[in-house]
């Protein structure tokens, strides 16, 4: 017996006109709700509202003055023996707005729950 070799007939997808008008209301219609929900204010109260409530926090922390040779590590240790001083820098360095790198006689900002 011989085998016969078929080939495989390849298949080419057509988006019909139809098809795209589906395909435009299927990407539309969450974008149409988005704005229709923005121009009623549902949207737009509810994010004053987020904002409102973050700005009226208020910011508790006190300062330390960095020593020679002293690093974020050690600061974070001496603040918070028990927590873990990865966390502790990550604090400080968002507060400061800085990333890593501190100089002697800087003063830090430090959150208030680390100030004893």
């Amino acid at each position: 017996m011989t085998a016969i070799a078929t080939a495989t007939p390849t298949v080419r997808l057509r988006m019909t006109s139809r098809g795209r008008r589906a395909l435009a209301l299927l990407v539309a219609t969450p974008v149409l709700a988005a704005a229709a929900l923005a121009g009623a204010g549902v949207l737009g109260d509810a994010l004053a509202g987020a904002v409102a409530s973050s700005s009226t926090q208020t910011a508790d922390f006190s300062y330390v003055t960095v020593l020679p040779g002293q690093s974020l590590w050690q600061i974070a240790q001496s603040l918070a023996p028990d927590a873990d001083p990865r966390d502790v820098i990550a604090e400080i360095e968002m507060l400061n707005g800085i990333a890593g790198s501190i100089q002697p006689g800087e003063q830090l900002a430090i959150p208030a729950h680390y100030a004893g």
